[in-house]
């Protein structure tokens, strides 16, 4: 059996998540202890304790599952489920920095401020209500592709996310998206709708937010993963450290290539497949695209001790 370890990305986050790991395992408690020490503030507090909209904040959200992510990954090392046991990880979106911090491509509190910094970059690259994401159901990429550039009509409109075989996200200009809905519907679409998010992610508007990351990064040492990182836009695996210094800065304009990502590792013989933190999105995603593949989320005490038994 060969193993992958994933991560989730934004959406996934709820307030409590990774609190009862924190209780049960010193490891995960220390996670989250130097995440809010990298941050200069209790980002605990309100993962645990504050409101959903606070948490649901871009500059929030993206420390915040990273952290979870984290925690649940010291969890299954501290009852010896090591990441070397893995053949390769990956991330969806955000996802990629949980990925390389447990491979120890990055050090937990540079991952924790390059997030922080990633979060409010991308926010702030397009006006609120300038930019919109939206599913389309039921179309394969190809034809999601095809409406983008349809409805785009000179506006940015791009296939962001290659989720599964029936789920693709466009993003770009409110207007292009919006023309993007009622495309789909008219070539078939089971259903399309947009997407509550604050911005437009994974398209040419968040260029401003590619610089940001390209210096922020610039800044950091990466070093080379334990594991390989299969990264969201080669859908191939990846270990030095300079081309995924640059892939991390392509990755916030470039498609998530996340149904790719996962025929690349079930052609190179993934067959068991381990989410790390929180929800089950992954998961589900997983199993649409390879109805065969082993898929288990590890974001509860219960679910350490059930992937180590």
């Amino acid at each position: 059996m060969t193993r992958a370890f994933v991560f989730p990305g934004q959406g996934a986050q709820t307030i409590g998540m990774g609190r009862a790991l924190a209780a049960a395992y010193p490891a995960a408690q220390a996670v989250f202890d130097e995440v809010d020490a990298a941050l200069g503030e209790k980002l605990s507090a309100l993962i645990w304790e504050g409101a959903a909209e606070d948490l649901q904040l871009t500059a929030n959200a993206q420390p915040a599952l990273m952290a979870t992510s984290m925690a649940a990954m010291r969890a299954l090392e501290a009852e010896g489920v090591l990441l070397t046991s893995a053949a390769y990880v990956a991330g969806h979106s955000l996802g990629e920095y949980s990925a390389l911090c447990a491979a120890g491509a990055l050090s937990l509190a540079d991952t924790a401020r390059l997030l922080r910094l990633r979060g409010r970059a991308m926010q702030a690259a397009v006006p609120v209500g300038v930019g919109a994401m939206a599913a389309l159901l039921g179309l394969d990429f190809e034809a999601a592709a095809a409406v983008a550039a349809e409805a785009a009509e000179g506006e940015v409109c791009q296939a962001a996310n290659d989720n599964d075989p029936a789920q693709v996200v466009v993003s770009g200009h409110r207007g292009a998206v919006e023309r993007a809905l009622e495309i789909a519907k008219a070539r078939g679409a089971r259903r399309a709708l947009l997407l509550p998010v604050s911005a437009p992610f994974h398209c040419a508007l968040m260029q401003p937010a590619a610089e940001a990351m390209a210096e922020a990064l610039a800044g950091v040492a990466i070093a080379a993963p334990s594991v390989p990182l299969v990264a969201n836009v080669r859908a191939a695996a990846v270990s030095d450290p300079a081309l995924i210094r640059a892939l991390l800065v392509e990755q916030v304009t470039g498609s998530v290539r996340w149904r790719e990502s996962v025929l690349w590792m079930a052609a190179a013989g993934v067959t068991d497949f381990v989410e790390v933190g929180a929800g089950k999105a992954l998961s589900g995603m997983i199993r649409r695209i390879l109805r065969e593949a082993e898929c288990r989320a590890v974001g509860s005490p219960e679910e350490v001790a059930a992937l180590r038994g």
